[in-house]
């Protein structure tokens, strides 16, 4: 049996948590976490085992705001890779250019759309699967004289 991914939602409002939370468990087969802060966020990657598959992140907190904290996600060999998700309420054109700087993989505007949230998170969880490679299973075939 595959172990379920896991999420990480940051974001400073509790409400904008508790309902991130209950649309991906009504819809997203995955273990959620939540925090509210940038440098609890950074804390919970740096301690788990395993890495977390897909961070949804608020762009504005008190303190470490969401760019600061994928900045240091950023320089963090070991958490460089991690997919963000940005939650934004009002993206300005300045926090858009910075955010793909940063390699963001996504962004959603809050208030969240159920379907809108969804479709992103299940975009960026779910690895594409690779075409079959046609040629290769001629080539293998002949191989064995078929």
């Amino acid at each position: 049996m595959s172990k379920l991914p896991v999420i990480l939602i940051v974001d400073d409002d509790e409400m904008n948590i508790v309902m991130a939370k209950s649309i991906l468990e009504m819809k997203v087969r995955a273990e959620i976490l939540t925090t509210s802060s940038g440098s609890s966020c950074l804390g919970i990657l740096r301690q788990r085992k395993d890495p977390v598959d897909l961070i949804l992140l608020d762009i504005a907190m008190p303190g470490m705001d969401g760019l600061q904290t994928l900045a240091a996600i950023r320089n963090d060999p070991s958490l460089r890779d991690s997919k963000v998700i940005f939650l934004t309420a009002s993206a300005d054109k300045e926090t858009i250019v910075k955010a793909s700087q940063l390699k963001i993989a996504d962004y959603v505007k809050k208030p969240f759309i159920p379907e809108d949230l969804i479709t992103r998170v299940e975009k960026h969880l779910n690895s594409p699967i690779e075409p079959p490679k046609v040629n290769d299973m001629f080539k293998d075939s002949d191989n064995i004289g078929l």
